[in-house]
């Protein structure tokens, strides 16, 4: 199996995208998204993205890897009664079950810069964005101090090291990175602008809570803390994402709501 796609079907990633909703929709709204708009969301999860924009009166079509996230976001948009709003199975390192320049806006927030193939990426986004539209990437930012950055870092040295050739996916959230995977795909500098933003993620559950939803259904997480139980250093994984949800938690000892930095990218066809 492509271990990609393995790692994005271990566990459940609807218990986190509940604490993304609030967020989500509040970035949706500053995408200028008007009735009728073709949407690409890539990497889409169970349409944390796209059902917003669905209802903004996009056409929004989410293309994810993860076959049980798709079957999520099915019924999310069923039960929305959202006739404009389709999910499907796909790699965004190669989107060859869709045609050139057929949305108007391709959108992926944490998702795409998951792909093992960064410039593949960047190459089927733009060639499957119409001139004149847009591409909006939101991407995590290496080395910052908040929560997706460290849980990411902290978890990475509980791990093995990575297979030679991988690529962190981390490197998105590097401006120059962005600016040379777009270009390779045929973008100049001036149509490509990065700017960095604060997501929320909030619960009405406390932040040592939401420790367990990452180790029980995040995929890197979980791979993280099998790797520690093999030598014995899974309570000191515990331990420091404990600390770090706890000092980073701004919802109070009963609540969570956790804020952290990523850079959003928007791309002119």
């Amino acid at each position: 199996m492509n271990p990609n796609k393995a790692l994005w079907e271990k566990g459940d990633f609807t218990q986190l995208a509940q604490t993304m909703r609030e967020s989500g929709t509040k970035l949706v709204s500053t995408f200028n998204i008007t009735k009728d708009l073709d949407v690409l969301d890539l990497g889409c999860g169970d349409g944390t993205t796209a059902i917003p924009a669905a209802k903004l009166g996009a056409r929004v079509l989410g293309v994810d890897i993860a076959r049980n996230l798709v079957e999520a976001g099915n019924k999310r948009a069923k039960e929305e009664g959202l006739t404009n709003c389709t999910f499907q199975e796909g790699d965004a390192c190669d989107l060859n079950e869709l045609k050139d320049a057929s949305f108007d806006l391709v959108v992926s927030i944490f998702g795409a810069m998951f792909a093992p193939k960064p410039f593949d990426v960047a190459k089927e986004m733009v060639r499957v964005t119409r001139p004149g539209g847009r591409i909006i990437m939101g991407n995590w930012i290496p080395g910052d101090p908040t929560l997706v950055a460290q849980i990411l870092k902290i978890c990475s040295a509980y791990t093995p090291p990575p297979p030679e050739g991988f690529v962190s996916p981390m490197l998105w959230g590097v401006e120059s990175n962005v600016i040379e995977r777009f270009g390779a795909a045929g973008v100049s500098r001036e149509k490509i602008s990065c700017v960095r933003e604060t997501y929320t993620f909030t619960s009405s559950y406390p932040p040592l809570h939401f420790v367990d939803k990452f180790k029980n259904y995040y995929g890197p997480t979980m791979n993280a803390f099998e790797a520690a139980e093999k030598n014995g250093k899974a309570a000191e994984l515990q331990r420091e994402l404990e600390e770090l949800f706890v000092s980073q938690n701004k919802g109070g000892s009963e609540a969570t709501s956790i804020p952290a930095t990523f850079l959003k990218v928007t791309v002119n066809r």
